[in-house]
């Protein structure tokens, strides 16, 4: 089968940064499907592994997370899908990715397709949609139900992919109010497009614009990006006993900030339940069912930004090579193989 992978962690500018290779065609067992992949976006964890994680010497890895594509075989102890089941997933970190035409994966973190969406436009959504869904219930333990929640949830960074997702899972499935932050005009429009209560510019003092704003209570965050130069500010206008959750990787942070106000600090990292096989990973396969039907009832839209052609080590290239340098807007998703 085909596939694009790395041997090195080189610069992206370098022609064995990833490459196009062939590789044995892999069989499911246990609760593994093999997954026909249609399309595959990609996300900067993409890139940060490619950067820190060079394979043993002499072994190939292959990139890429986020997928869509149809089952095409299934291991012995398979219960949840058939062959012939369009699904999404976000894979695992331990294993080999989704930048190949046929893919392994544990059935209970893929779910199912969303029936209104192309493959392209499903790949966009696993990785940010699992983590938007875990952060806002699991982690900071939003209630779901549209109850009135005398709170206010603060996202900064929303307008990137998890924002996005987060904004409009916040906004329609749980009475929060929802305060988002950005900086640049197209997007808070954006974030304001999709739900946000009101926006504010996390460029300039936060707690002023926030005081002006008359909002009830800045109980639960969740810190999508630059922690580290925005938690003491936040710790500082925060409710007492509020939740604070991030996903980023601060340089600098210290839990003595949130002490005095009993703030309980929360990490999410999407991958953990797959990395441990946690006694509740299915809690991704019925998450990402629930993310489809929330697509096909038009409660909420996909991310996709741009559409980079097919699948191989060039295209791939480009991608990488965008979002390293921080001007990718939206998912970047590739689609089908030459």
């Amino acid at each position: 089968m085909k596939a694009v992978g790395y041997q090195q962690s080189l610069p992206i500018t370098e022609d064995r940064a990833l490459f196009d290779f062939e590789t044995a065609k892999p069989e499911p067992k246990g609760r593994d499907i093999r997954v026909a992949v249609k399309a595959v976006s990609v996300n900067p964890v993409d890139t940060k592994v490619r950067k820190r994680a060079a394979p043993p010497a002499g072994e190939t890895k292959i990139l890429g997370y986020d997928a869509a594509g149809v089952v095409e075989a299934v291991g012995p102890d398979v219960s949840l899908f058939k062959p012939g089941d369009d699904v999404f997933y976000a894979g695992s970190i331990l294993r080999q990715g989704t930048n190949a035409e046929f893919h392994l994966v544990d059935e209970r973190i893929v779910g199912r397709k969303p029936k209104s969406l192309s493959f392209a436009e499903a790949a966009a959504l696993p990785l940010t949609s699992i983590t938007a869904w875990e952060l806002l219930f699991d982690r900071l333990g939003a209630v779901p139900g549209k109850s009135l929640d005398d709170r206010t949830l603060l996202i900064t960074g929303a307008a990137g992919g998890v924002g996005s997702i987060l904004i409009q899972l916040s906004r329609r499935l749980t009475g929060l109010t929802v305060l988002a932050t950005a900086t640049r005009p197209e997007s808070r429009d954006w974030c304001l497009k999709l739900g946000a209560h009101a926006v504010i510019d996390h460029g300039k003092p936060m707690k002023a614009q926030i005081d002006a704003l008359k909002l009830p209570p800045v109980s639960l965050i969740a810190s999508l990006t630059h922690t580290d130069q925005h938690y003491k500010a936040i710790a500082d206008f925060m409710a007492p006993q509020g939740k604070f959750g991030l996903i980023d990787d601060p340089a600098e942070f210290s839990l003595a900030a949130f002490k005095g106000k009993a703030i309980s600090i929360h990490w999410e990292s999407m991958f953990t339940r797959s990395s441990f096989t946690t006694p509740d990973i299915i809690a991704q396969h019925n998450l990402l069912n629930d993310v489809s039907d929330l697509i096909d009832k038009g409660v909420i839209r996909t991310t996709l930004g741009d559409n980079y052609g097919t699948i191989n080590a060039a295209n791939l290239k480009r991608a990488h090579a965008l979002i390293e340098s921080n001007t990718s807007r939206g998912k970047i998703v590739l689609e089908g193989w030459d």
